[in-house]
């Protein structure tokens, strides 16, 4: 049996994974239903998977965070808990992260091995040219955006599907959070 493949990402309405400027963190929008569904969303048994620029991103935010910073917000506190796949060909372990584990090699190559491994279901929250790789090589089997309502125009940073093939998108699961964030599950095929 082949373990799913979940591509969870935040974005702005315009796109982009991140701003610069004075936006902070869920570009200031999280609530309580949003921070709650994500605890459950990441307290079901999975295996993460990090690109290493991601890894590092996240193992460096958290460092320097506080017990009360968004960066400790429960879901995320759970996330790290998760047993984690690294894909890196710099990265040399151990990791400052439980039970994170460095895959060298090909990140499509590592990820097929690892859907056929698996068993439980594999996420990876980032990592986006790890990702649209993935989702490429067709190993992308559910795609989760969750879309703050913002437009970063000026300030947008890491926009999510630069350089992307182009996907049909079949929509499996719609929710809307805290009345203005949505989050969009969808079956993502290559298109044509």
């Amino acid at each position: 049996m082949t373990a799913t493949y979940t591509f969870d990402v935040f974005s702005s309405l315009d796109g982009f994974g991140a701003a610069t400027g004075d936006w902070t963190g869920y570009w200031g929008k999280q609530g309580p239903e949003l921070l709650a569904h994500r605890l459950a969303r990441y307290g079901e048994k999975q295996r993460m998977v990090f690109g290493a620029t991601t890894f590092r991103a996240f193992a460096r935010m958290l460092a320097s965070s506080t017990d009360e910073s968004e960066m400790r917000d429960p879901w995320v506190t759970r996330m790290t808990s998760l047993p984690a796949t690294v894909v890196s060909t710099t990265l040399e372990g151990p990791l400052d992260w439980p039970d994170a584990t460095v895959a060298r090699g090909d990140a499509v190559d590592v990820v097929a091995r690892l859907k056929e491994e698996s068993d439980v279901p594999l996420r990876s929250h980032g990592s986006l040219s790890m990702n649209r790789a993935l989702m490429a090589a067709g190993l992308v089997d559910r795609l989760q955006v969750t879309i703050f309502p913002v437009v970063t125009g000026r300030t947008g940073v890491d926009p999510i599907f630069k350089g992307a093939a182009d996907f049909d998108l079949e929509l499996i699961e719609s929710r809307t959070l805290d009345g203005s964030i949505q989050e969009l599950v969808y079956r993502p095929t290559l298109h044509g």
